[in-house]
């Protein structure tokens, strides 16, 4: 049939006629002018102005075999309406039965000559095409086949791009759920509209079918359109234009509306009217101002030289490039070969990069942003220390005052009372040399023991002592004083520069305590002639020996020293300085403290 024994391009025999006002019966067709195609090409794509007609195709097709032939038309163009009728003389008969999908099938005798009339009314849409191919019939199974095959790159090309998709919708949900910012929530809504219009536009096939026909003629410009609206709201939210570009933020705004005003047109125009080119003029605004809209962002990055405008820009910059190469392989009609070569390869591909931009400028904006949160709080952290910190130094140095304060009226009040008694006391023996009174020479004891301890709680009270070299100065002091008239040589041995260290009270007290009981034992116990105290430097920190040359200690029996041993090891573990005694020609007992600096 038609000299071709697969398959055969009628295109170049078929004449054409359309009915612009889709008003005239078949017979009335068939009385007008029919033209030829003026074209090389195997397919010729309808003119805007063209879809809302009714197309009439007439072909002449001989049957040259010795055999009754069937074969199938495929028309190639995306319609609402497609009959095929079989024209012999003044009767038209249709032959619409055994289809196969959207083949229509028609059979001619051996040797015969068949003038068959398709009419077709075109789907509102820009995608429709003509090419009348003829299929033998027994090879139309492997036509189909064929078909299948070369579309099935792109197919699975189109899939796996829908998946990478569907995960970064994934993980941008995700970190809407954490972080509650909407940019995530805009950039995933973006994103599932290109997801959708990737994996219908890569998996839906060409057909007529009421599904087909509503997402090519609607529904990828619906999907479009809406992601727009979603691109917008998330390049508002991500550059946070509300506050730092006023202006491009109420453009924006504005846009935002614009193109939902249209997309409201297009609506109508499409479900409510049977016009197509206000339609098609609607719809090719739309996609000028989103490339306008691209431009745009490159501009304004370039000008601006913002780290987060230049994601925006170079995710756009992707999408108009690729789309860019996608419109000129549709406009020189190149020839399916290869992946390569196919318009939906560099759209889908452009899309894809233009949203892993956005992401990577999501994630870098998060960071830095959660970098900031964290330098935020530990600021707030330090701010916090500091007053807590501040509010301690105030406590302590009101407590510190009023220890000035009580040492103070001690040493004025209760000082200057002990130091009458005394001296009362002392007049009273003076006055009864003769005639000595026991009790008042334990006053006079009493009250001049209870005058040193006074001494040393106003010492180790009063912050303006808190130094080494005072604490020094003060044991010294009172060890050669303790010793005074007992006989025992008491010699010290100190730096002659003593280190600048603070020295607390507590400290000064609790060092003074475990001094003035190694002297006490000394005196009671020691049957000792001399006495050493020495303090001495070393790599860590300080170190007193208090040594002595009398009978030493005996470390199995400690009962003449009952609890004092006890409470000086005490005393020094709770200010963290290290105590030990031994036998060591005498009785050695060492203070060590550690000192980092000194």
């Amino acid at each position: 049939m038609a000299d071709v024994k697969n398959k055969s391009n009628l295109l170049y025999k078929t004449q054409f006629y359309f009915d612009t006002n889709n008003s005239l019966t078949l017979q009335e067709v068939l009385k007008k002018s029919f033209e030829g195609f003026k074209t090389t090409y195997s397919r010729v794509r309808l003119q805007p102005e063209q879809v809302n007609s009714t197309l009439y195709l007439k072909i002449l097709i001989k049957n040259n075999t010795e055999k009754e032939t069937s074969a199938y038309l495929d028309p190639r163009i995306y319609f609402t309406r497609y009959h095929l009728y079989k024209v012999e003389g003044e009767s038209i008969s249709i032959q619409d039965s055994n289809n196969v999908s959207n083949y229509k099938k028609l059979t001619l005798a051996a040797g015969t000559t068949g003038l068959f009339l398709l009419e077709i009314k075109p789907l509102k849409t820009e995608l429709g095409s003509i090419s009348t191919l003829l299929i033998n019939a027994d090879y139309l199974t492997e036509y189909r086949h064929v078909l299948t095959t070369q579309k099935s790159d792109i197919q699975i090309f189109g899939l796996i791009l829908s998946g990478v998709l569907f995960m970064m919708i994934l993980f941008m949900l995700t970190n809407f759920v954490i972080s509650r910012k909407q940019e995530f929530l805009y950039n995933a809504a973006y994103s599932l509209c290109m997801f959708l219009l990737i994996l219908f536009n890569s998996s839906l096939a060409r057909g007529a079918s009421e599904y087909i026909n509503f997402y090519y003629a609607y529904f990828d410009f619906f999907l479009l359109v809406t992601g727009s609206v979603f691109y917008i709201s998330f390049a508002r939210k991500f550059l946070d234009t509300k506050n730092n570009y006023v202006l491009l933020d109420r453009i924006l705004k504005h846009g935002m509306r614009f193109i939902l005003l249209l997309l409201l047109i297009f609506t109508i125009l499409h479900f409510f009217t049977n016009t197509f080119l206000p339609q098609y003029y609607v719809e090719n605004s739309m996609k000028i101002l989103f490339l306008l809209l691209g431009f745009a962002f490159i501009y304004l990055a370039l000008k601006r030289k913002d780290r987060l405008f230049n994601y925006i820009a170079a995710g756009n910059a992707m999408l108009v490039f690729f789309s860019l190469i996608s419109f000129i392989i549709m406009f020189l009609n190149i020839k399916l070969t290869h992946i390569y070569f196919t318009s939906l390869f560099y759209y889908n591909t452009g899309i894809v990069l233009e949203l892993t931009f956005f992401l990577l400028g999501l994630t870098y904006k998060n960071r830095n942003e959660l970098i900031k949160e964290i330098k935020k709080q530990e600021a707030l952290k330090l701010v916090a220390e500091k007053k807590e910190f501040e509010t301690q130094i105030a406590v302590i140095k009101a407590q510190q005052e009023e220890r000035n304060r009580i040492s103070a009226d001690m040493h004025d009040d209760l000082g200057a009372g002990m130091t009458t008694i005394s001296l009362y006391s002392e007049l009273a023996k003076s006055k009864l040399v003769n005639n000595p009174i026991p009790e008042i020479e334990k006053i006079s004891t009493a009250a001049n023991d209870l005058l040193n301890k006074m001494n040393a709680i106003i010492w180790s009270m009063s912050n303006s002592n808190d130094s080494l070299g005072n604490m020094i100065a003060y044991i010294r002091s009172y060890a050669l004083e303790y010793f005074e008239d007992t006989g025992i040589n008491c010699k010290i041995d100190i730096p002659e520069r003593l280190p600048n260290i603070e020295v607390i009270g507590t400290i000064r007290r609790n060092v003074f305590l475990v001094v003035k009981e190694a002297l006490n034992n000394i005196l009671k116990h020691a049957k000792a002639s001399e006495v050493s105290i020495i303090l001495v430097r070393v790599e860590d920190g300080l170190t007193l020996y208090i040594q002595d040359n009398g009978t030493g200690i005996n470390m199995d029996k400690l009962r003449q020293f009952g609890n004092g041993l006890k409470n000086m090891k005490k005393r020094m573990a709770d200010i963290d300085v290290e105590f030990s005694i031994e036998n060591k020609n005498g009785t050695l007992i060492t203070l060590h403290r550690k000192v980092t600096t000194f």
